[in-house]
């Protein structure tokens, strides 16, 4: 059975930084692509950042530059660094796994598996 388990949550205020960790069990660490999304009220989840097995690193433009994905293959965990946060990083982060090759990392259908997600608030 294939387990997400997104920890980090919090409510914090413009500016200030915050990391998530995934803690992936179940799977075959080597064989994903380890995913974030968000996806704040109202609106559709989005794409946030990838890494593969090899740490190549993907971002979305609205965070590139403030946000740093890694993930340690050994502890089979992912993590997210978010700083300079802003009110509309306000969001459910999820965590999500898809199989290496082929498909784009930027697609939500595409993952396969998913955690239950945790709550970033922004204050301004």
């Amino acid at each position: 059975q294939v387990q997400l388990v997104e920890s980090g949550a919090g409510l914090v205020q413009a500016g200030d930084s915050l990391r998530l960790s995934c803690a992936a069990s179940g799977l075959t660490f080597s064989n994903y692509i380890m995913g974030w999304f968000r996806q704040a009220p109202g609106k559709e989840r989005e794409f946030v950042s990838a890494i593969s097995w090899s740490k190549s690193t993907y971002y979305a433009d609205s965070v590139k530059g403030r946000f740093t994905i890694s993930r340690v293959n050994a502890k089979n965990t992912v993590y997210l660094q978010m700083n300079s946060l802003k009110p509309e990083d306000t969001a459910v982060y999820y965590c999500a796994a898809k199989t290496s090759g082929g498909t784009s990392v930027y697609i939500t259908n595409d993952y396969t598996y998913w955690g239950q997600g945790t709550q970033v608030t922004v204050s301004s």
